[in-house]
């Protein structure tokens, strides 16, 4: 698999994979339309990969960076940039992902554009309903994945516990066992 799915929600893991944001070379999981086939395949979203292209690579970056400048805007209480708003509510009214009954089961196909619709539809559903309320940003200051909090108690710290929570204790851990502060 060339892709996680840590936070609960497909638009918050499309937007992860733009990796360590804020390091001065982020790392980019879309980098090539088969990547970008890869992550559609893997996500579920469909069972043969669409065949992206260039352009819907492009599409898709611009459609993942709108949607992640709205989740920034509402972790932080401020008001979402209508530019993105527009963007996000184009994607969302197009056709949606083709659903197939057939002896084996349920086959889901579609065309890059509409698994970017699906996407789009699913971030409005959530941005603009009430799982907004739990949307978090992972605590290990080097990533910059957001996920939902479903947690009892709703004090889950990391996107993933066997990584980034994985990390965050065993340098805690080694800091400890050093006298180092962390």
């Amino acid at each position: 698999m060339n892709h996680a799915f840590p936070c609960g929600s497909l638009p918050l893991d499309f937007v992860g994979t733009l990796r360590a944001r804020r390091d001065a070379a982020p790392l980019e999981k879309l980098a090539t339309p088969g990547l970008l086939d890869d992550w559609f395949v893997e996500s579920a979203m469909f069972d043969v990969p669409p065949g992206a292209d260039a352009l819907d690579l492009d599409t898709a970056i611009d459609l993942r960076e709108a949607i992640h400048s709205l989740v920034v805007a509402r972790l932080a209480g401020e008001p979402m940039p209508p530019a993105d708003i527009a963007e996000v509510n184009r994607h969302a009214a197009g056709l949606p992902v083709r659903v197939h009954l057939g002896p084996d089961g349920v086959r889901r196909t579609g065309t890059v554009s509409q698994g970017l619709s699906a996407l789009a539809r699913e971030a409005v559903e959530l941005l603009g309903g009430d799982d907004a309320a739990l949307l978090r940003e992972c605590a290990r200051p080097e990533c910059t994945q957001v996920y939902l909090d479903r947690s009892r108690g709703r004090r889950r710290e990391w996107c993933a516990m066997r990584t980034c929570g994985n990390r965050v204790k065993a340098a805690a851990y080694r800091a400890r066992r050093s006298g180092s502060p962390v």
